[in-house]
Formats: structure tokens, C-alpha cells, sequence
């Protein structure tokens, strides 16, 4: 059924969600800005065909003016009961892999019924986070590498490497084609090897820095500059670029994804998380209930299909003849492949590994699942919050 049927469908009348909740809020110095910034995302959103289904309310705090828009309650609990965001392209009949379109409907109506609100300065930063999302979840569909948690290689052509800097891009070579040519194989014809977490990294700078290119050239052209010095990593990584949202403190529902977001599945398995690698697995979600799959992307993960992977590395751990512990995939593979054979067996290990994950160092009771998600930062000139730390 095509997009405006099924919209159309939803004929209940509208209710209004009580205040300080999640949604999308934007926020303005005085209330002619916010009123102007309403105007401009109520128009984004009847080209979407979704205005109709959204509820606005004006907010006043310490003296900052804010529009929170939200998805009607009746519509949200239709669309994805309990958050459950994992079904909003089935819902709808999206077709997120052919239609840009369609992708923005996805990461929208996620933050629109999102438990935590997503905020912005401006109706520009909403956009630019939109297209960067758009932009995270091109490259993870077609990101692949070779796993390695001890070799790094990059093509050499646009890359080198030093102990001070990490893997920096050569003077002259473009960041945005380097990064493309070290993770898509459809760019470089080879896998290079590097850790799934490097290869998130790489997907959110490829991710920003072509949205910059448009949106903010001077923050762009520091972004080439930096990398043509020193790699931002890790930790530095995560403080520089990233927001989280959700805590150990107040979860997230453990099926709420917004398309682009980063995030970690746990093994909640003593014994095989200490193989080196298999502490758990960064991933991107991709939307339409799929997460990216960095070894084989042209089968990304269901929901299920990476629950019952991580759960069955424990089925799959030797000792090396050095006495190492490590994974035979093989085995994995084989496990999972028995276990999609029995619907009561996938239940009995989903009703474990969707529970959410404990606290770093506890293996007790708890699942896959983390508490909290990731994604960009601010981008726009005057209003973005990534700053670079320079060299």
C-alpha cells in the first residue's frame, strides 16, 4: 500500500503528550525565532505527508523559547508500541534502501516518538542531522572489512601511519574518498583490516564530513586538516563528535533505534567475552529493523539474528595451540543456523539476551541490549557544538 494510503488510514482523533517529554525540540532566543523555526520543520514535514500526525507545544524556560514537536500519542502507540521502532518500515510500507525520502520518514518519525528529546538551535541543525544520519546509514550498508583486533592496514595511497598520530591521510588526498576507499570495497576492490569500533569511527567522520562540505566548508576544511595530522581515536573520538542519549540510570527501551545511530551489543557471557573482540559488537542501525554488518553487508543483522549470534559465541571458544582463547565462527554460524530452525529456541535465547546489559564487570542476569545510543554532533556555522581540538 503506498505511503499516502497508509497514512491516511490513521483516522483516530489526535491527543496531545504532556510536557517535558522526548520528541524533537528546537530552541530560540525569543519566541519569533522558534515560531519561524515551527514553520519551516511543519513544512518539512507536509512535504513528508507527516504533519498532520504531529503535535506542537511551546515551552518558556529560563528565559529560552523552545517548540517540541512529537508524534500524537494514539499514532505513536499504532506505529511502535512500548518504542519499538523496529517495525516503522513495515508499518508504513517505506522502501528506505531505494527512497531517500523514505529514509528521512524513518529517522524523523523515530525522533518524533523518541523518550528522550532530540535538540537543536535551529531548524538548519535538525537538518543537517537528518541528512548526516541519511549519510551514516548509506556507508554502514556498505561498509566490510577484514576482522583483525591486531593488524590495521589502510590503502596506502591515501594513507600512513605513525605511533604519535595513528593513521593519518596523506597531504592532498581527500578525506572523504580516503575514508571511502578504507571501508567500502565497492571504492577500493579489497577488505582492509581493522576493528569494528575504528570502522564506526569511520563511517560517522565519513558520515559528517560530507554533510560539511555544504553546510559549513570552513568546519570541513579544519576536519581535512586535522586528519592530514593527527587522528582523533576512541575516547577523543567519542567527546569530540558524539552525543549519548540514554543511561544505565534511565534506559532506553530496548527496541527504540533511530536509523544512524551507533551502538553496542554486550556478550553478556563471562567466559567468552574475554576473547579479545568479543566483548560485544558496534554496530549502526540501519532502519527498517536492521543493523549493519561490517563482514558480510549484504546480510545485515535482524534484531534477532544478532542476539543469537553473540549468544552462541560461548558454544564456540578454544584454546589456540599458544593456549589463547579464541571464536571458531564457523561453529557460531552452524549454532545459529540450528537454533532460527526452532522457534522455541530462538524464544528461550531472546527472552535472555534482550534483557539490558549490566554494568561493566557484572555477568549475572543481564542481556545484550545497552541503555543508551550515539550520534552526532552540531555542524552548522554559529550554532555547532563539534569542535576540533587542533594540533
Amino acid at each position: 500500500m503506498p505511503l499516502t494510503e497508509t497514512l491516511l488510514r490513521a483516522t483516530a482523533p489526535l491527543h496531545s503528550f504532556p510536557p517535558d517529554c522526548g520528541g524533537i525540540l528546537i530552541h530560540g532566543p525569543t519566541r519569533e525565532d522558534v515560531e519561524t523555526a515551527k514553520e519551516r520543520f511543519l513544512l518539512q514535514l507536509e512535504e513528508l505527508k507527516l504533519h498532520r500526525f504531529v503535535h506542537t507545544t511551546h515551552e518558556v524556560k529560563a528565559g529560552c523559547h523552545s517548540i517540541r514537536f512529537q508524534l500524537d500519542a494514539w499514532i505513536a502507540n499504532e506505529w511502535a508500541a512500548d518504542c519499538d521502532t523496529t517495525q516503522l518500515c513495515t508499518q508504513l510500507q517505506l522502501d528506505t534502501n531505494n527512497n531517500a525520502n523514505d529514509l528521512a520518514r524513518e529517522i524523523l518519525l523515530a525522533m518524533l516518538l523518541g523518550p528522550v528529546a532530540f535538540e537543536f538551535p535551529s531548524h538548519e541543525e535538525l537538518q543537517s542531522a537528518v541528512r548526516i544520519r541519511q549519510n551514516i546509514v548509506t556507508a554502514g550498508r556498505s561498509t566490510a572489512m577484514a576482522f583483525d583486533t591486531v593488524v590495521a592496514e589502510r590503502p596506502t595511497e591515501y594513507w600512513t601511519y605513525s605511533e604519535e598520530n595513528g593513521f593519518t591521510v596523506l597531504p592532498g588526498k581527500p578525506l572523504i574518498t580516503a575514508l571511502q576507499k578504507a571501508t567500502q570495497p565497492g571504492a577500493s576492490g579489497r577488505l582492509y583490516s581493522f576493528s569494528c569500533y575504528r570502522a564506526t569511527e569511520y563511517v560517522i567522520l565519513l558520515g559528517i564530513a560530507q554533510e560539511l562540505t555544504t553546510s559549513n566548508p570552513t568546519l570541513f576544511h579544519q576536519l581535512q586538516r586535522q586528519w592530514e595530522q593527527q587522528a582523533i581515536m576512541s575516547g577523543r573520538f567519542h567527546e569530540t563528535f558524539l552525543r549519548e542519549y540514554g543511561s544505565m540510570a534511565a534506559p532506553l527501551p530496548p527496541k527504540y533505534y533511530v536509523p544512524g545511530d551507533r551502538l553496542w551489543f554486550r556478550n553478556p557471557d563471562a567466559h567468552s567475552s574475554d576473547v579479545m573482540g568479543y566483548e560485544g559488537s558496534w554496530v549502526f542501525y540501519l532502519g527498517n529493523g536492521l543493523f549493519s554488518n561490517f563482514w558480510k553487508p549484504d546480510q545485515p543483522y535482524t534484531l534477532t539474528a544478532k542476539c543469537l549470534e553473540l549468544f552462541h559465541w560461548r558454544h564456540a571458544t578454544y584454546r589456540d595451540p599458544s593456549g589463547e582463547l579464541q571464536i571458531d565462527e564457523s561453529i557460531v554460524e552452524a549454532r545459529v543456523r540450528e537454533s532460527m530452525n526452532d522457534p522455541d529456541e530462538v524464544e528461550r535465547i531472546l527472552a535472555e539476551m534482550l534483557r539490558l546489559r549490566e554494568p561493566q564487570g557484572i555477568y549475572v542476569d543481564g542481556g545484550c541490549i545497552d541503555t543508551s545510543r550515539e550520534y552526532p554532533r552540531w555542524v552548522c556555522p554559529h550554532t555547532a557544538d563539534l569542535q576540533l581540538p587542533g594540533i
